[in-house]
């Protein structure tokens, strides 16, 4: 029996991209099917250009899903009120920042204007970090509720990036596939609003 092909994937980093041995740059490597949607400017982020690049992006796609890191979640949050949302499948939410906080530790680099609040009209996963130094579990929880995200709880993993020793991201393949599951049962009507992701309380070690 032939594999399934696999889904089109964005990726969309946070501020200062994802350079070699990020753990979103290894998914490109052992995804062929995922590309970043590369920005002009990675180390000024500027909502209305990043999200004019995503949208070029799904102008070109026939559906795909997000996998997004810190400044990246909230850039695919802001997609909420986009012509081309219906474009996007699903979106996997790593360790989205916090705008306030992410000021305070780079002050006067991002121009976003403010966290999108509103709920996404597209499936998606939020995984948190419970010392993500950009974004409180507590705020984490928040958004997710407000989004509309099925959060999940990774433990104490910093801001899941290459400093808290993530690379090959295996928990957030699977939490991936699941989201992918969901997708396609939401889009023949089935789940009847049960959701496959798996519960997730505390991750093991990152694998590398």
């Amino acid at each position: 029996m032939p594999t399934p092909k696999r889904p089109e994937t964005l990726i969309l980093p946070g501020l200062a991209g994802s350079p070699e041995g990020h753990w979103q740059a290894v998914w490109t490597e052992d995804h062929p099917e995922s590309r970043f949607v590369e920005q002009k400017n990675w180390d000024r982020p500027d909502l209305m250009l990043w999200k004019a690049e995503l949208e070029k992006a799904l102008s070109e796609s026939e559906g795909a899903f997000l996998v997004a890191h810190s400044l990246g979640c909230v850039l695919a949050a802001s997609m909420a009120d986009s012509p081309f949302r219906h474009r996007i499948r699903g979106a996997l939410l790593v360790a989205p920042c916090d705008l306030d906080q992410t000021e305070n530790l780079h002050p006067g680099l991002i121009r976003f204007h403010g966290m999108p609040d509103g709920a996404l009209p597209f499936p998606s996963v939020l995984i948190g970090s419970r010392n993500d130094p950009y974004m409180s579990e507590e705020r984490a929880r928040a958004f997710a509720g407000l989004w509309g995200s099925r959060f999940v709880d990774m433990g104490n993993v910093g801001h899941i990036n290459r400093a808290s020793g993530f690379g090959r991201f295996q928990r957030g393949y699977q939490i991936f596939d699941d989201l992918v599951a969901l997708s396609a049962a939401v889009g023949t009507g089935g789940l009847g609003g049960a959701s496959p992701i798996r519960p997730v309380t505390e991750g093991p070690a990152p694998s590398l």
